[in-house]
């Protein structure tokens, strides 16, 4: 089950990923070039992507809980300090569970584990 959340998560991240630099299926994630939220979406593009594959789990999970955690602070606690009414519920449970990641490891299906059996 570890190893399907992480690959859950991975495709939720690679998406905002695609969507924020690619402008595919973007919705409102259509952030300038070079802006902070571009940034944003080029860390969840390609670290998204790294964890979502399991490759070097435990640091990628760090990254992404970090980048969630400022995400939430700068863009959405400023607004108010309730998730319900600031809108960073996904940022706030992204980091948690990201946390998670760093100690529980990559699970199944994973470059790290198959990296590991060799």
């Amino acid at each position: 089950m570890l190893g399907l959340l992480r690959i859950a998560l991975g495709l939720v991240l690679l998406n905002f990923g695609l969507a924020k630099i690619f402008h595919f299926h973007a919705g409102n994630f259509m952030p300038p070039q070079g802006s902070l939220p571009w940034f944003a979406g080029l860390i969840e593009l390609v670290i998204g992507a790294l964890f979502l594959i399991g490759f070097q789990t435990r640091i990628m999970a760090f990254i992404l809980s970090g980048e969630m955690a400022v995400a939430y602070f700068i863009a959405h606690l400023p607004k108010s300090f309730f998730p319900t009414e600031n809108g960073g519920y996904a940022a706030a449970v992204f980091a948690v569970v990201f946390l998670y990641f760093v100690t529980a490891g990559s699970g199944a299906f994973s470059v790290d584990r198959a990296r590991n059996a060799a």
